[in-house]
C-alpha cells in the first residue's frame, strides 16, 4: 500500500521540524497512540491502538528516523506486532518545503500488514490506513498551527 499527500502549514519549517521530533506532539496526532518515548535521538517506541473494520489491534512497536537532512526531510520507519492480529511495517518519506513563513509537508507512506490483519482484504486496509495517515498529517498540522499561535 503506498499513498502520498502534502499539508500547508502556517508556520515556520523550523517549528515544523521541531514538532516532527516532539514525542508528546506526535503522540497527541497519531490515531489511537496510547504511548510514546524517546529511546534515543533516532528511536522511539510505542504503543497504538487501531481499529481495521470489525478488528482492532495494539501495536507494541519501534519507530525510527533515517535519512535526516535537518530541518528539511527525514523518514519515519515503524515496525510493530499486534499479538494475533499480526504485524504491521510502514514507512514515511517527510519533505518540508519552506514557503515565505509557511511550510509545505509533503509525505509519501507504505505500510505492510501481516497475520489476520493481511486476511481483511487489500481494499479495506488500503483505506484504512490512508485514513490514518490524513488523520496523524491533519492533526499534526493543528497543533503545529497552535503551538506557532502560542509562540
Amino acid at each position: 500500500m503506498d499513498f502520498t499527500g502534502e499539508e500547508l502549514i502556517t508556520a515556520p519549517r523550523d517549528l515544523v521540524w521541531a514538532a516532527l521530533n516532539d514525542p508528546e506532539i506526535m503522540r497527541g496526532c497519531i490515531p489511537g497512540c496510547q504511548r510514546i518515548e524517546r529511546l534515543s535521538p533516532d528511536a522511539f517506541e510505542a504503543t497504538i491502538k487501531v481499529k481495521f473494520s470489525l478488528l482492532s489491534a495494539t501495536f507494541h512497536g519501534l519507530l525510527t528516523l533515517s535519512n535526516v537532512d535537518a530541518p528539511k526531510s527525514y523518514t519515519l520507519s515503524a515496525e510493530g506486532k499486534g499479538g494475533i492480529a499480526g504485524f504491521a511495517r510502514g514507512s514515511a518519506d517527510i519533505v518540508l518545503e519552506k514557503r515565505g513563513d509557511e511550510t509545505i509537508l509533503y509525505y509519501r507512506a507504505r505500510a505492510e500488514l501481516g497475520g489476520k490483519l493481511a486476511q481483511l482484504g487489500e481494499r479495506l486496509l488500503d483505506s484504512t490506513s490512508q485514513k490514518l495517515a490524513v488523520g496523524f498529517f491533519s492533526d499534526f498540522n493543528a497543533a503545529v498551527v497552535a503551538k506557532a499561535a502560542t509562540g
